[in-house]
């Protein structure tokens, strides 16, 4: 399928997508959230697909939501950041739900809605020359697009509140830092540093890696007799996968696993 403002690919089990509006800041218009939400869904019904890469073509990964179109919609406002913000965080959701870890390859500036965007990972890489900012209340919003439910617990809150609150701009080392990006690679390097996070990924236990994720979405929020029985039920579920049962047996025989995904 065709894309008008994303590009997709996928590749040895590794889902690429990349946001394609580099005239315009891949900035998140209607259009690209519904993209995003189309993609998400494809990613979370094909089981070939056991990594997902996600990154900007151009100079920045995503200055934020299209202010323009949202000045174009006239007294429509209300109802298009309603309507955009409603498709944009169920792709999102359709991300964290799925059991292929997500890489955000942050190639430049990531601001507001792309902000967001890179909190939501799983694993981030950033370019030396990204930068991140919150953006959102320089323009008189609040945000969007999962940044108050992940910023906070990555940064603390207190300095959740100085990125929201004061719009300070994090080069990739400060981002890095404290807490964001996982590892800062050189501009050159950073697609093949992606991809070839997402070829370790992809040959691993990916029921596994989806266990793992969905756990970690409440780990601030459950109780500890809750936490522990998510535990209790996830890690006896491994067993009726293929993965599960092939790693134990392959650590006790003291063999490589081939995990298949399944």
């Amino acid at each position: 399928m065709a894309y008008q403002t994303l590009k997709f690919e996928i590749s040895d089990s590794i889902a690429t997508i990349t946001l394609d509006r580099p005239n315009d800041a891949n900035a998140l218009d209607a259009t690209m959230a519904n993209e995003l939400l189309e993609v998400s869904v494809l990613c979370a019904t094909r089981s070939d697909i056991r990594a997902i890469i996600i990154t900007g073509e151009g100079k920045l990964f995503c200055g934020g939501g299209d202010l323009n179109e949202f000045k174009a919609v006239g007294d429509q406002k209300e109802a298009h950041l309603l309507r955009m913000a409603t498709i944009l965080h169920a792709a999102l959701i359709r991300f964290a739900n799925i059991d292929a870890p997500v890489i955000m390859a942050v190639n430049g500036t990531a601001g507001g809605g792309g902000f967001s965007m890179v909190l939501s990972g799983d694993y981030v890489l950033a370019s030396q020359k990204a930068k991140f900012v919150s953006a959102y209340t320089a323009s008189g919003l609040t945000p969007d697009g999962s940044s108050t439910y992940f910023l906070a617990k990555h940064v603390g809150l207190l300095r959740a509140k100085e990125l929201m609150l004061t719009n300070r701009v994090l080069s990739a080392q400060e981002a890095c830092d404290w807490g964001i990006v996982n590892r800062v690679v050189e501009p050159e390097n950073l697609m093949d540093e992606a991809r070839a996070l997402a070829t370790t990924f992809a040959a691993g236990p990916t029921k596994s890696y989806g266990g793992v994720k969905r756990m970690l979405q409440t780990a601030y929020s459950g109780t500890m007799e809750t936490q522990l029985e998510k535990e209790t039920q996830f890690i006896a579920s491994m067993m009726t996968t293929y993965d599960g049962p092939h790693g134990l047996e392959s650590f006790l025989n003291k063999e490589k696993p081939k995990f298949k995904g399944c």
